[in-house]
This record gives structure tokens, sequence and C-alpha cells, in this order.
């Protein structure tokens, strides 16, 4: 997911993805431990777009108090 498709999301749908993207991290390092997959790369993918959102989030409330 890209920042500029990040920053156009809405305060709910940007919770939405943070939970989802928490979701799909602990599935892939469940997976990845048991061995049932090599989705090394996908996981990184998922730790910067969680980052992204994360970022996103903070700016806004930072934001919010000026």
């Amino acid at each position: 997911m890209k920042a500029r498709d990040i920053r156009d999301l809405d305060d709910t749908e940007l919770g939405a993805k943070q939970r989802e993207a928490h979701e799909q991290l602990f599935r892939l390092r469940f997976q990845i431990q048991m061995g049932q997959t090599d989705g090394v790369k996908k996981y990184r993918v998922l730790r910067k777009d969680l980052a992204r959102i994360l970022t996103e989030q903070r700016g806004r409330e930072l934001a919010g108090r000026s």
C-alpha cells in the first residue's frame, strides 16, 4: 500500500487497516514459525505497511493538537 493511498483514508478506515495488518502479521508469523510458508518478503511488506499506517495516525493525532 502506498503512502498516498493511506493518506486518502479516513480515520475509521485507517483503524480497520491497522487491525487487519496486525492480524495478517500474526498469522504470517505463526505460519513461518510452523514452517508452512516462506513468506518473508510478504512479512517485510506488511511490516512496512503497518509502519506507514501508524505514522499517518500519529501525524493526524499531532495535527489535531495544534
